[in-house]
Formats: structure tokens, C-alpha cells, sequence
């Protein structure tokens, strides 16, 4: 019996099988697993010419891209109130350079940065920041102008606030516009209206009526389900619910012994998912994490689900920041707020996991978080920008 014929009685292939790596198919998939880090694609493409290709393929970076759309990472900030530097907030070798995502209007002129959700941060400059398939750097587009249906219930210097949402795989993308005004019997209240990309339109105007004693804040909206939320401010704190689904306003008043200041709490996803909000109390240096929860007959109230003492958690001199403690920025997918005192400066605390980071010393008390997924370039020794310079980029 021939050594051939052995190996097919022992069940032997004729030929071996490809190995998992060897088939393109099957790496991109392991490859769309890698993680969503500055880092992780310019690293594989230091494997091998074959790897390189595969990783630098504009479709492979789309689909990158939305395999990750739900977990982004927080790159760093923008410190201002108008946005005057990005600043990154990791580590090498996942640091972005700041340069990547700063801002130039033509004008020379200023903005406010809204937000940022699906890459697209929003200006209330009448403007959009456009960045490419691997989140490259910011280009000023012009943004839809405030409709006429609005202007006629506003005042030119009312406070506004906005967001950007975009669907998953889709290029076209929803502006929502939230002012303060009055409606049509001139109730004070919060108007809004969305546009559409695609249609180039603005949909009609919603509104709700607000107390005299509250106004919308400058904090960028939270996203969770399929609302939008904003912080409101002064006597009344609450926060104002803008339903997507149902096209509607509405207004939710946080707990009666809600101080009134404005840095003071934010919107955010609850623990195990669902609406919820952080208060920071200066008086004795704590954190309260509330939940917006209903009851069996359908009755919603807010529920208080954990307490932490920060004091503890930072290692914090009581007497120094007691009563100089404020919120200056929320990132709403890594669920990470932004803490501001009055000697020591900037610390980043990750809700779930208490994990904290103290920052550079800021200079302003204005956070707004940028989280994305950065696909870097990774072209090797081409001169572009990004690709594997991030490694070392410190």
C-alpha cells in the first residue's frame, strides 16, 4: 500500500485546506474585528503588502467604519466655547495629533461647536464639519439656513442649540434645530424642526410651551433611543425631550431639589440602558446618577440608582474644590463626563467603570467631546498625513 493511499484511508485531503488567513473574505472579517483604536489599522498594515491593501481599501474602511458605529472612540475635545484647539485625551500610541480636527472658517470668523454624533460635529455658525471615509481632517461646508417658519417666532440673538444625526450606511443626514421663541399664540416656549439632506427641505415646526423660570442650555444633546435630550436651566431644571419616532416636544422636570445652576448636571444614558441624568453636588463633593424608570401601571418618576463619592474616587482635597466642582462636557457613548475645578484642573471619569483621568490643564471651563471612529491612513512612508505616524505621535 503506497504512502498516498495511506493518507486517503486515514481520511486525509486530497489537497489541504486554505488556512483561514489565506482567504480574503475571511480576513477582512477578522480584520473588521479589530478594535475601534487610532492605532489598529496602521499597525495591520505593518504585517504585510497583502494586509496593507486590504486595510487601506476605501470599502474596507466604510464597512470599519460601521462595524464599530455603535462603540466609537472618544479621541479627545474640543476646548472653547469656540472651539478654538482640539485636544486629545489618549494615550500613545492611539493619540490623534490635534491638527487632524481643527477648524478654519474662510472668514476668519468664530463658531460654537453644537456636538458631534456619526462624525459630523455641528456648528451654530451655519455650518457642518465634513470629514472623509477614515474620519480625516475637518472641512467647513455651509449648513442649511434657519428657516423662515422659525425666524418669524425668534428674536436674532435667542438661544439655539442643535444636532446632527446620520443612519447607519447612509451619506444623507438629519440637522435638528431647537430655539427658544414663541409659538403661534405666543406662548414662550422651545421650537424645532428638522431638515433633510436629501430632500434639502426643513419639515414643520414643533413646538412646547416653557416656563418663565427655565432656559435651554448650551450643552450638546444626548442621544438615547430614539430622542434627542437637552438640559434646561434656571428655577425650573429639566430637560427637553425632542421624540424623532413621533416627531414631538415635550418637557421633563428632574427632581423638586434640583439646584438651578447649569453646571451642575447633564443628560446621559442610564445604567442598563434608558434615560437618566448626572448631578455633581459641590456641597459634599458627590455624584448622583438618576434613572427615568415606570412603574407597572406605566407611571414614569425618576429613581435615584447610585451615588459616588468623588472626593474618594479622585483623591480630591475637599477643602480645596468644595463648591468649585462643575460638569463641562458629557460623551454620550463612552458615557464619560468632563469635571472642571477650580486648582486642579480637568478630569475625565467614565461612569461605569469609576475609571478617571486628570487632563491638561484646560484653558476655559468648555469641553465638547469628539467621538469617533478614526481609521487612520495607512499608507507606509507615502508623506500622507495620519497612518502609521500615529504610533508615534505623542
Amino acid at each position: 500500500m503506497t504512502a498516498r493511499f495511506r493518507r486517503r484511508r486515514r481520511g486525509y485531503p486530497h489537497s489541504p485546506a486554505a488556512a483561514p488567513l489565506d482567504v480574503d473574505d475571511l480576513l477582512i472579517e477578522i480584520l473588521l474585528r479589530l478594535p475601534p483604536q487610532p492605532s489598529s489599522l496602521p499597525r495591520a498594515s505593518l504585517v504585510c503588502r497583502r494586509w496593507r491593501q486590504l486595510v487601506s481599501d476605501p470599502r474596507f474602511v466604510r464597512r470599519f467604519r460601521l462595524h464599530h458605529r455603535s462603540n466609537p472612540t472618544l479621541l479627545g475635545y474640543f476646548e472653547g466655547y469656540h472651539g478654538e484647539a482640539f485636544v486629545p485625551t489618549l494615550d500613545a500610541p492611539n493619540r490623534v495629533a490635534p491638527g487632524r480636527f481643527s477648524f478654519q472658517l474662510d472668514d476668519g470668523g468664530c463658531f460654537v461647536p453644537l456636538g458631534c454624533r456619526h462624525a459630523r460635529p455641528r456648528t451654530n455658525a451655519g455650518h457642518e464639519a465634513e470629514t472623509g471615509p477614515g474620519v480625516g481632517p475637518c472641512h467647513l461646508r455651509p449648513a442649511p439656513s434657519r428657516p423662515s417658519s422659525v425666524s418669524q417666532f425668534v428674536a436674532k440673538d435667542s438661544l439655539t442649540n442643535g444636532a446632527v444625526l446620520r443612519p447607519a450606511g447612509d451619506d444623507h443626514f438629519h440637522v435638528v434645530l431647537v430655539v427658544e421663541g414663541y409659538d403661534e399664540e405666543l406662548r414662550t416656549g422651545v421650537l424645532a424642526c428638522i431638515y433633510s439632506s436629501e430632500t434639502g427641505v426643513w419639515g414643520n415646526l414643533m413646538s412646547t410651551p416653557l416656563p418663565s423660570t427655565s432656559c435651554l442650555s448650551c450643552m450638546p444633546a444626548v442621544l438615547v433611543g430614539d430622542s434627542l435630550y437637552w438640559t434646561l436651566i434656571g428655577k425650573f431644571a429639566g430637560i427637553l425631550e425632542f421624540d424623532l419616532e413621533r416627531q414631538s416636544l415635550a418637557v421633563i422636570q428632574v427632581p423638586v431639589d434640583m439646584p438651578e445652576h447649569a453646571s451642575e448636571f447633564t443628560v446621559m444614558r442610564a445604567e442598563g440602558g434608558g434615560l437618566g441624568f448626572l448631578f455633581v453636588s459641590g456641597g459634599d463633593l458627590s455624584a448622583q446618577l438618576w434613572k427615568w424608570k415606570k412603574d407597572c401601571d406605566g407611571v414614569a418618576s425618576w429613581e435615584l440608582a447610585r451615588t459616588v463619592e468623588l472626593d474618594k474616587l479622585l483623591s480630591l482635597n475637599s477643602e480645596v474644590v468644595r463648591d468649585c466642582m462643575i460638569i463641562v462636557g458629557f460623551a454620550e457613548c463612552n458615557n464619560v463626563v468632563f469635571l472642571w475645578t477650580l486648582l486642579l484642573g480637568v478630569f475625565m471619569v467614565e461612569i461605569e467603570s469609576l475609571r478617571f483621568k486628570k487632563l491638561p490643564q484646560a484653558h476655559n471651563m468648555c469641553c465638547k467631546p469628539f467621538e469617533s471612529v478614526y481609521a487612520a491612513e495607512t499608507c507606509i512612508g507615502g508623506g500622507r498625513r495620519g497612518g502609521a505616524g500615529v504610533m508615534h505621535n505623542t
